[in-house]
């Protein structure tokens, strides 16, 4: 009994084409774990970011009233040396 050349190579195109099959699985299924651990990183820092969301809205809203009060020092400072015969309002 020989082997044709035709049938030895559709034998190792098949056996190819199973390894490769096998090793995509394999692939597929370490893909699907590296995803999930990102996945769990990712929530890991969205959940710290919302934590610090509220930190940054109080440096937010004390920035701004410390703008606030500067401007109504730097207003009452330039009132009161302002020229008293010039009417320049803005």
């Amino acid at each position: 009994m020989t082997i044709e050349l035709n049938d030895l190579l559709l034998i190792l195109l098949y056996v190819a084409l199973i390894v490769f099959v096998i090793v995509l699985i394999v692939l597929g299924i370490k893909l699907i774990k590296t995803l999930k651990k990102v996945d769990n990183i990712l929530d890991n820092a969205n959940t710290k970011m919302t934590q610090l969301d509220g930190v940054f809205s109080i440096i937010d809203m004390t920035s701004d009233y410390a703008s606030s009060i500067g401007n109504k020092i730097l207003n009452f400072i330039s009132k009161l040396f302002k020229k008293k015969g010039t009417d320049t309002d803005e």
